[in-house]
């Protein structure tokens, strides 16, 4: 009789301990799939609002546009006048009005904006009825908003002495300095083959080796040092985060301007390093560039996700570099035993300032 008492009894409890194991082990398991749950909630709002972002943008505005609109542009603001041109706005209403390829750019069609805004419409009315302009405009300013704007520019007085002036323009410089020869052709989409076929992202520019490269745009050093492809190179992203600019091939034993290093700010117009034939070996300080030469690209950037990945969008800049052309940094040797090189004139970029 005691022996069936006792079984029964730690039949009792083990029922006990089993249903407590069922229910922790239940708790557990909800509290698992509720985590879960969240977790693919919370990722997929993320990757919605990640995917409102611009993925390809094929810049194709001729170096005659930008001249005409960067003119119209600084020239309003310069004389104050009572209508304030913004040249990316005339550029995107130009893009609509051609389908986005400038091949086909008239200056006339530009006269016959001007004459619309200088009537009294503005480019709100303009543009409200175009599908793709507010994408062409925000393509356009991540290409090109740190072109113009305010900056001070070192000058000497009548008196000799070094003064800053303030003044409203191009800020943005040619990446080869001023007085230093150069050639290039629109390169971009080319085959490559080292390593593994590809297109080139980049344009050109053949010169001489110890050629000063420039800043092209202020902004802060993002990558420096040796990279099998582009031999030295350096890359510099802009203040808004927007462009990156890259400048490869530099040269051997002696690529870059002292004392630069990553996470640095260099301003527009500084000399970075100097041009050069490295690259294609992952070997370091290795010569296997055929022509001595600087490779010039710009890479746009609208969401973080699009940095070192598949999706980078790099945009051909042959267009830029004629641009540029009438903006271009005077340099010196400061330093003869080294042989290097800075800018003759300071600058001081309102974006950097502020």
């Amino acid at each position: 009789m005691g022996c069936i008492v006792l079984f029964i009894k730690s039949l009792k409890l083990n029922i006990k301990l089993i249903l407590f194991s069922i229910t922790i082990t239940l708790v557990l398991l909800f509290s698992i799939i509720l985590f879960y749950s969240f977790a693919e909630d919370n990722q997929t709002e993320n990757n919605s609002s990640n995917k409102n972002f611009i993925k390809w943008v094929d810049f194709n505005v001729t170096s005659e546009a930008l001249k005409l609109t960067s003119d119209l542009d600084i020239s309003s603001h310069k004389t104050d006048s009572p209508i304030k041109y913004n040249w990316i706005e005339l550029l995107a209403y130009l893009a609509c009005q051609n389908g986005g390829n400038f091949k086909n750019f008239k200056k006339s069609d530009l006269d016959k904006l001007i004459d619309k805004l200088e009537s009294g419409e503005t480019i709100l009315d303009l543009t409200s009825n175009m599908k793709f302009y507010d994408y062409y405009y925000e393509a356009y300013s991540a290409v090109l908003s740190g072109f113009i704007g305010s900056y001070s520019i070192e000058k000497k007085n009548e008196n000799g002495e070094k003064c800053f002036e303030n003044n409203y323009g191009i800020k943005a410089f040619l990446p080869i300095a001023r007085n230093y020869n150069f050639s290039h052709y629109d390169d971009f989409g080319n085959s490559r083959s080292y390593g593994f076929q590809r297109t080139h992202l980049g344009n050109d520019l053949m010169g001489s080796i110890g050629t000063p490269i420039i800043a092209v745009e202020s902004g802060i050093i993002e990558n420096i040092g040796w990279n099998q492809y582009g031999g030295w190179r350096i890359g510099i992203r802009s203040f808004d985060s927007k462009r990156y600019y890259y400048y490869a091939h530099l040269r051997k034993n002696h690529p870059y301007a002292p004392n630069l290093e990553q996470g640095m700010t260099v301003k527009a117009g500084d000399v970075i390093g100097y041009l050069g034939m490295t690259g294609y070996s992952t070997k370091e300080n290795v010569n296997n560039i055929n022509i001595p030469h600087l490779h010039f690209g710009m890479q746009l950037i609208f969401d973080e996700s699009q940095v070192d990945s598949p999706n980078e969008i790099w945009i051909d800049v042959y267009q830029i570099v004629e641009f540029l052309k009438s903006n271009r940094s005077e340099v010196y040797m400061y330093d003869s035993e080294s042989k290097d090189y800075c800018r003759k004139y300071d600058f001081i970029d309102s974006q950097q300032s502020d």
